[in-house]
């Protein structure tokens, strides 16, 4: 690591006043190389880090990584490896390959800016962009955006929508390794559309959530063996009632969770006044797990 960096990181750790709190964010934003531990996911997706991350190369036959500034095409050996074979099993429905955005920072960690997530380095971002070039130059995957497959009032999937963009969140939620894939609800409600008994195992992993019209985030689940991965819970399966997801937990996405009902909301009691809960981008070392220090503290 360069001098630089490490005098960086050393002056980032030192002993401060007790008033002045070193962001988690700040420290694991500093460093740009992996540390040097077998790979081991610490802590919960939202709240960790990352030991021995490995780096998506990037660009590969099937898969070019986007924002390069960002530098956050680092995760665990078990997400690279899906990565790169997702990707292969893209161009068999068609796609050129796949744009992988975001998986983790280097150590994961917090991050400065964007996720809340990411952070143990077994999330990652697809694009919704099937590729027309695997030979983008770094400034041209710094300008390029991928396409919204979700239409503005969040209700219907658009013309970009393809029967490939199924096939391909069919395959990626297909995997054993993957726990879950957070879609926009429109996207899971036109898939519904077309569902069978069949396909109930793999299709309670697509979970609907907000935002996502331009990517779908992959989480696969902790890797045997390792003791320091939380596991999220309530599973797919209890939050689909072990069903396809295709419920009024659905639809809600695009009725109430739009157009909240009159008087749904309650007031708050005196009781209720509860401190308001820190964000990952507040978030102290104090607030991770204790093994995230030495993450940082490694070469």
């Amino acid at each position: 690591m360069p001098f630089a960096r490490l005098a960086l990181i050393a002056c980032l750790l030192a002993p401060l006043p007790a008033h002045a709190e070193k962001l988690a964010n700040k420290l694991f934003g500093a460093v740009g190389t992996p540390s040097r531990q077998d790979s081991m996911p610490i802590g919960s997706y939202a709240k960790g880090c990352a030991a021995g991350l490995v780096e998506l190369p990037e660009s590969g036959p099937s898969w070019q990584a986007m924002r390069l500034s960002r530098g956050r095409n680092y995760g665990q050996p078990v997400m690279i490896d899906y990565l790169i074979g997702l990707s292969r099993a893209a161009q068999q429905i068609g796609w050129g390959g796949l744009y992988i955005g975001d998986i983790s920072q280097p150590r994961g960690g917090p991050m400065t800016s964007g996720h809340a997530s990411h952070q143990i380095g077994l999330d990652a971002d697809i694009w919704m962009l099937p590729p027309q070039r695997l030979n983008l130059s770094r400034a041209e995957r710094e300008e390029i955006s991928s396409i919204p497959v979700r239409s503005a009032d969040q209700r219907s999937v658009t013309d970009n929508w393809t029967p490939s963009h199924r096939r391909l969140l069919q395959t990626a939620a297909s995997d054993p390794r993957v726990d879950r894939i957070f879609v926009a609800a429109a996207v899971k409600i036109e898939m519904c559309k077309t569902a069978t008994p069949a396909d109930t195992k793999w299709l309670q992993k697509i979970r609907p959530v907000a935002g996502h019209d331009t990517h779908f985030h992959v989480r696969l689940k902790c890797p045997k063996g390792a003791r320091l991965c939380e596991t999220q819970t309530p599973t797919v399966a209890d939050l689909s009632k072990n069903g396809n997801g295709c419920d009024e937990t659905l639809t809600w996405w695009v009725t109430d969770y739009l157009n909240p009902p009159k008087g749904t909301k309650k007031k708050k009691s005196a009781e209720d006044d509860a401190p308001r809960k820190r964000g990952p981008r507040e978030f102290t070392m104090a607030d991770l797990p204790r093994q995230c220090g030495r993450v940082l503290k490694s070469n």
